[in-house]
């Protein structure tokens, strides 16, 4: 189950990566080129929805006691959705071509008003890129760490279970030991009272 969940995993980083390459071009397309990535974006927006679904059943499927580690892990990877759906909405209207018509219609004043703020969600649109790849990374380390220490949890998990299998064949061993002890012990009994009954 846990090899299915790092699979839709990686898919879903490389998705996310993919679209948030294409968010950022979005704003300086030509026209014709910007309906095509858009078109394109939304349609792997989609997709990545379809992966944390699949995500969401596989981490149901864990059991409880082990459950917390995936539940945070699907709770970041949601939030980084929901950012990408909201820098997708603003690309689309930061520098695009029916926004600048509209401006050209509009007084001057007015005119640079907009312009001033087209340019500052553009640069808020750029930071939050900077920070989806820097979460990204993190997640990423994050991910890693979770599997060495699952690595090294199973490993622990096999050492007590060999060392128990060494235990339980010593104290075999002991018993079998206590047994044979107990055997000699009565033998030597006999042959001492046989001894005595003969002296006599």
């Amino acid at each position: 189950m846990s090899s299915d969940f790092e699979g839709y995993e990686q898919d879903f980083a490389v998705l996310t990566a993919e679209i948030t390459n294409k968010i950022a071009r979005v704003p300086r397309l030509p026209p014709d080129e910007k309906k095509q990535v858009v078109a394109n974006v939304e349609k792997q927006l989609e997709e990545a929805k379809e992966l944390l679904e699949q995500m969401d059943l596989e981490v149901r499927e864990i059991p409880p006691q082990s459950r917390g580690m995936y539940s945070n892990r699907m709770r970041s990877y949601k939030q980084e959705m929901g950012k990408l759906e909201t820098d997708f909405k603003r690309s689309r209207i930061a520098y695009s071509d029916e926004v600048r018509n509209e401006l050209l219609g509009d007084d001057g004043n007015s005119s640079e008003n907009q312009l001033i703020k087209l340019r500052e969600e553009r640069a808020h649109l750029l930071d939050n890129t900077e920070r989806l790849e820097r979460s990204s990374r993190r997640l990423e380390a994050g991910y890693q760490i979770a599997v060495e220490t699952e690595q090294i949890g199973q490993e622990m998990l096999e050492n007590l279970s060999h060392d128990r299998e060494k235990i339980q064949r010593a104290r075999e061993r002991l018993r079998e030991t206590d047994a044979n002890l107990g055997k000699s012990s009565r033998v030597l009994t006999g042959m001492l009272r046989r001894c005595c009954a003969d002296s006599l």
